[in-house]
């Protein structure tokens, strides 16, 4: 059985290296096909033990982790994150960002990603004057040459979630992938529900 945890603050510091070396590991499977740097992620995941009311969700097998999901008010994000909402009009205090979740793959299946979805937005709820959990995802043709045969996208799970998609909010995200000599955009589509 997975154990989850809820954190924030200081107390997410003992983690950031295994999450640091658990989201290049995860991340490195398509769809986002990510060449991941050590040193990169110890300094992004940084950004949820500064900023107020962020949390980052852990999921335990005993003492270790083998999963977790982010969470942060949409304001802390960086421009590319608020620039979509900005421009359509949305009030971005209002917004709570679900950054991305990660498990090892072993562990799927056994309700972690409805769990992390719950706790972020209980999260949330607790802090309090959020109207819209949102999160994105990145756009792959389904043609894509390392898409593997078994691939299961996500979209009708976020949609069981209550997320919609929102084509006309959308961005950028630049990282070298696995077949990649150096960093590229990539197309993101951000999803959202009330809350």
């Amino acid at each position: 059985m997975l154990r989850l945890e809820r954190l924030s603050g200081d107390k997410l510091n003992q983690y950031i290296p295994e999450l640091a070396e658990l989201r290049i590991r995860v991340f490195r499977d398509f769809p986002y096909l990510y060449d991941g740097d050590l040193t990169y992620e110890e300094k992004y995941l940084q950004t949820y033990i500064e900023a107020p009311d962020s949390v980052i969700v852990l999921a335990f097998d005993g003492e270790h982790v083998v999963g977790a999901s982010t969470g942060i008010p949409l304001k802390y994000e960086t421009d590319e994150v608020k620039a979509p909402f900005v421009a359509a009009g949305y009030d971005i205090d209002k917004i709570f960002y679900c950054g991305e979740s990660v498990l090892l793959s072993q562990y799927r299946g056994q309700g972690a990603g409805v769990a992390f979805f719950d706790e972020r937005e209980a999260h949330a709820h607790e802090v309090g004057g959020f109207e819209y959990s949102c999160f994105c995802g990145v756009q792959r043709p389904e043609d894509h040459p390392l898409r593997p045969a078994d691939y299961q996208p996500l979209e009708n799970f976020w949609r069981k979630r209550g997320y919609e998609k929102h084509p006309e909010l959308n961005t950028t995200f630049s990282w070298k992938e696995v077949d990649e000599a150096i960093e590229s955009p990539k197309p993101m589509t951000f999803w959202m529900k009330k809350i």
